[in-house]
């Protein structure tokens, strides 16, 4: 099935399933930020330069000092 089939479907159901449905969405997906506290200096190093380009390309946005301490105390 599509993405466009099963967003139009998913946006008939009342509010409360489609919050359940989002929530179980939510919930199946990794955090593609996630670094294991076992991470070696040089892997470290290179996952830096690759948030760099992500950044650069427009991949993702950078968060402000403001806003990154406002999400960790959350």
């Amino acid at each position: 099935m599509k993405l466009d089939k099963i967003a139009s479907e998913a946006l008939r159901l009342n509010p409360r399933e489609r919050a359940i449905l989002a929530e179980a969405i939510w919930e199946s997906l990794e955090d593609p930020y996630f670094i294991p506290d076992d991470m070696t200096e040089k892997e470290a190093l290179a996952l830096a330069k690759q948030r760099e380009e992500e950044i650069e390309q427009g991949e993702a946005v950078p968060l402000s000092h403001k806003e990154l301490m406002g999400r960790l105390r959350k």
